[in-house]
């Protein structure tokens, strides 16, 4: 009787740490190499804006993209703010879009546009690329391979993902 009760609390020990170990519980950006299961993550805390900012490779000046994170873990598109028009930045809205032009700045303001995930390609030219949450600012280029394509989406990480992955919080 004794070693049945021992063997159920082993048992018992066992299924909660696995538990613990292989439950999605730490929300995260996540960036996945589209070819190869390498990913890196930035783990989020209730603040639910991000922004990715860039430079773009022609004009040479700041594209800021805002988004924020719905309660589903999707993305919502917030707005999109840039100096020029023309090679690559709408010079204006489509359905449901609106641009607007306020000292020098064009900003092209989403209507709820909600998404899975996007592809983030990184660029082998010499331009910066960041992503910035909780009023840090991350150098994107410093960790992400250039010439490679990452999925990026919100996701919920187990704790052995989080010894897998690569932690981009610092």
């Amino acid at each position: 009787m004794r070693n049945i009760k021992t063997r159920l609390l082993f048992l018992f020990l066992i299924l909660i740490l696995s538990a613990f170990f292989f439950l999605p519980m730490t929300e995260a950006l996540l960036f996945s190499d589209t070819r190869s299961n390498k990913f890196f993550y930035v783990t989020i805390n209730e603040r639910k804006a991000f922004e990715i900012r860039y430079v773009h490779s022609i004009h040479l000046t700041d594209v800021i993209e805002s988004y924020e994170i719905t309660p589903e873990q999707k993305i919502r598109l917030l707005s999109m703010s840039y100096q020029n028009l023309s090679i690559g930045l709408p010079g204006e809205a489509a359905e449901g879009e609106t641009l607007e032009l306020k000292d020098g700045v064009y900003t092209l303001t989403y209507n709820d546009r909600v998404i899975d995930s996007f592809r983030l390609h990184i660029g082998r030219v010499d331009a910066d690329l960041a992503l910035r949450y909780d009023h840090n600012e991350l150098d994107l280029k410093r960790y992400l391979e250039k010439g490679k394509t990452y999925e990026f989406k919100v996701q919920k990480l187990t704790y052995y993902q989080l010894m897998k992955g690569e932690n981009l919080n610092g």
